[in-house]
């Protein structure tokens, strides 16, 4: 089965920097584009990242543009997002994702809180 699992969050102070992980496994990862969304405290899903399937494109919202980067190493079945300059909106769930044959494939999440 399709598999998901976050991993990298923590507290970082504003001006920080994380660097979030996601492996996979139940599938044939360099077949799948993957993204990055979040879910802050109270609020809905926000989409933050996309990537091609072979890493040859990278998609950011507005906010994290030149602050995030999203890779993959489809060798290990992982997807990286690389966040700087955090902010304290920065605060949030993060989660790896998947549409696979037709279905959203999602992790458990990881918790980025961002405060001084």
């Amino acid at each position: 089965e399709v598999q998901l699992l976050e991993s990298g969050g923590g507290l970082v102070q504003p001006g920080g920097s994380l660097r979030l992980s996601c492996a996979a496994s139940g599938f044939t990862f360099d077949d799948y584009g993957m993204s990055w969304v979040r879910q802050a405290p109270g609020k809905g899903l926000e989409w933050v990242s996309s990537i091609t399937k072979d890493g040859g494109s990278t998609y950011y919202a507005e906010a994290m543009k030149g602050r995030f980067t999203i890779s993959r190493d489809n060798a290990k079945n992982t997807l990286d997002l690389q966040m700087n300059s955090l902010k304290v909106e920065d605060t949030a769930v993060y989660y790896c994702t998947t549409n696979y044959r037709g279905r959203a494939y999602w992790g458990q999440g990881t918790q980025v809180t961002v405060s001084s």
